[in-house]
């Protein structure tokens, strides 16, 4: 039973990355049909993204509140509707706006399932072996998500991306009903004004990155100043303040956001490359890609049983070195250089962040005492999905549309030396702070 437990809510996140990766592939056919600029794709991304980051902690406490299983399965329903929404979709801003209901569905469904595993595995070695499983299983997202997009893309459409999820749903919502047992409710309270604030500031600085509006950033910065003084009086704070004493749990959490700033950002920034300058076809693109997935793919789980045995530390550095060098590689990167030059930089990047999703995760957990261990993984997950996003909108935005190659190839060097630079300090973050 516990097995099918634990199985049950990795499908949940497998179908939350999915639908990152999915989309990524599509983004030059969306684009084409919809008649959408740039800015307009990079929002069909940071919408889902930056809701998710931004109510994952609320996700948690609503959970608490009214029992996981319960919201789990709403999530799911949510994240299935919205789906429908966005296949029918007729234009670029509607799509946005059911991708936006798309990440409340998951924000509802991803912490309950951290929740759920934490709850079912509450010993530490064996919960980072669960953890392993978890990131390994929604891992296969990232491999499946652009292959599964690149043939359905080319034999169907865009529209038929966000057809696959409907049914899956509804199969997840049955082994949730016979496999999950039901959860008691805390009591505890949902932090409103936390999760209002939060979302206005990271919502704010996507916004300034993407539409280029400096004033956005005067806004963001009230919003995380108004965000400080709610968390402070709030009753139950999204963002309890003793887990900011705790220097693992907070140097795990930067480490996770460089990984995914730098991780999210690249990809887009590479499968641009791969379309808009080397001119493959979104299915051709998606198997050449398979590089980097696949190790990503396949270390999860095993960085999982070696962090459950060493510990999380050697497995992150060595993981942001891998990553470090391999964006140093863009700089090598021409118009016609061609695939060969390009492919050291993704499967070294996709090595990198195999060693390191499962060992960051269990760092930030094993940072704070065993009965803030699902707080610690919504605090997880929101700082990785929100410095995702914001590095989707940066690296997407240095870059700009791969109309004239030279200008995009010259921007991919700067994100290749901003990546790691990212990553080599992460690294010292690490060494000082993670045990």
């Amino acid at each position: 039973m516990r097995t099918a437990t634990l199985l049950t809510m990795c499908a949940g996140m497998f179908l939350v990355q999915l639908d990152v990766t999915v989309v990524n592939i599509a983004l030059p056919a969306i684009g084409g049909q919809l008649h959408a600029a740039l800015s307009s794709l990079q929002w069909i991304i940071d919408a889902y993204t930056v809701v998710l980051a931004s109510l994952l902690l609320s996700g948690g406490a609503i959970g608490d509140a009214f029992g996981h299983r319960r919201v789990v399965m709403s999530g799911f329903a949510a994240f299935g509707v919205a789906s429908a929404g966005c296949a029918l979709a007729p234009s670029i801003d509607l799509l946005i706006g059911f991708r936006v209901l798309q990440g409340i569905g998951a924000a509802l469904l991803l912490p309950g399932t951290l929740a759920v595993i934490t709850r079912t595995f509450p010993e530490r070695r064996e919960q980072a072996r669960a953890l392993g499983v978890w990131a390994g299983v929604s891992a296969l997202a990232l491999p499946a998500g652009p292959l599964l997009g690149g043939l359905l893309v080319g034999l169907a459409g865009w529209r038929s991306l966000f057809w696959i999820n409907p049914p899956l749903v509804a199969l997840a919502i049955l082994a949730c009903l016979r496999v999950v047992p039901r959860s008691g409710r805390t009591g505890r309270r949902v932090d409103l004004g936390g999760a209002l604030t939060a979302a206005v500031a990271l919502a704010a600085v996507v916004f300034g990155v993407i539409e280029r509006m400096p004033a956005a950033a005067a806004v963001a910065v009230v919003a995380v100043a108004a965000f400080a003084v709610v968390e402070r009086r709030a009753t139950d704070p999204m963002l309890p303040p003793e887990l900011l004493r705790s220097r693992q749990f907070v140097g795990a959490n930067l480490v996770a956001g460089a990984m995914n700033f730098v991780g999210q950002g690249t990809i887009l920034v590479l499968t641009l490359y791969l379309q808009g300058v080397l001119g493959h076809a979104p299915l051709a693109a998606a198997v050449l890609m398979l590089p980097g997935f696949l190790p990503l793919a396949v270390l999860a789980p095993v960085t999982g049983r070696l962090t459950g045995r060493f510990g999380p530390r050697p497995l992150m550095i060595a993981g942001l070195a891998a990553g470090a060098v391999s964006m140093l590689n863009l700089l090598r990167v021409g118009p016609g250089t061609g695939y060969g030059t390009f492919v050291p930089t993704w499967a070294g990047l996709g090595l990198g962040m195999g060693l390191l999703t499962a060992a960051v995760v269990a760092a930030a957990v094993g940072g704070v005492p065993g009965e803030r261990a699902g707080v610690a993984s919504g605090v997880n997950n929101t700082a990785r999905q929100a410095s995702g996003s914001i590095g989707v909108a940066v690296l997407g935005t240095i870059v700009g549309e791969p109309v004239r190659h030279d200008a995009f190839v010259a921007g991919m060097h700067t994100v290749g030396v901003l990546g790691a630079a990212l990553w080599v300090v992460a690294i010292a973050i690490t060494a000082g702070t993670v045990r």
